[in-house]
């Protein structure tokens, strides 16, 4: 099995929940001991979100593609970004690299189709809802796809200032099931956790329709992406 590499931090909340699927998926494969071989490299995010706000997208994909670089150089056969968000950056990381990068928004398309799903609603933070960078790469795979309308900027207040801190709150919990209640009423059939700790939130418990989560589906796909001819 290939060792992954795994850029987090973004926020350590999300990459906390990756190394636990990272590890428990492995084991149900292999059995026994085993568990994934992993390389973390968390970032400090508060500079990274400081980027995000200023727009200054170069900037923060240069870091990211100078860690990914770093982690194939310590033997890493597979990279994984544990944020939806910092994809934007995903062509400088693939630039940089020789080993593969698996972009999350692929396994995340990959169950929707399976599942016979193609419209679906998108939640995440505002870059993620807002700009095209995530929306175009699901609609190459193959899907249709819906965002909010309304309350874009209480859905990423809620990520940035309560669940990247771990805090988890029922009023803001309805907020999201009011969201995903407005995107299945504009036809979406399952709605995408376009971002790495909404999770903490959002389950198929609450939801009014079918929740996938892109951290348990890119988790899980690493771990099949190192385990290939391994």
């Amino acid at each position: 099995m290939h060792t992954i590499g795994l850029i987090g931090g973004m926020s350590w909340e999300s990459t906390a929940h990756y190394y636990a699927i990272l590890n428990r998926e492995t084991a149900k494969r292999r059995g026994g001991l085993h568990s994934a071989p992993v390389i973390v490299h968390s970032v400090d995010f508060a500079p990274i979100e400081a980027l995000q706000r200023a727009g200054d997208w170069d900037a923060a994909g240069a870091q990211l593609a100078d860690i990914a670089a770093a982690l194939e150089r310590q033997g890493c056969g597979v990279i994984g970004l544990a944020t939806n968000t910092m994809h934007i950056c995903a062509p400088q990381i693939t630039a940089a690299i020789t080993v593969p990068f698996l972009h999350i928004a692929t396994p995340t398309a990959e169950a929707l189709l399976a599942d016979g799903i193609t419209r679906v609603g998108l939640l995440g933070t505002r870059f993620t809802m807002e700009q095209r960078f995530y929306i175009d790469e699901l609609e190459r795979l193959g899907l249709e796809v819906l965002v909010p309308e309304v309350g874009i900027t209480n859905l990423n207040g809620i990520i940035y200032e309560e669940l990247c801190h771990g805090i988890v709150r029922e009023g803001s919990r309805r907020i999201y099931v009011e969201a995903i209640e407005m995107l299945a009423a504009r036809g979406a059939d399952a709605v995408i956790l376009g971002c790495t700790e909404i999770g903490m939130l959002i389950t198929d418990d609450v939801s009014p329709i079918p929740t996938y989560d892109t951290t348990d589906l890119h988790a899980r796909a690493l771990v099949s992406a190192a385990m290939d001819d391994a």
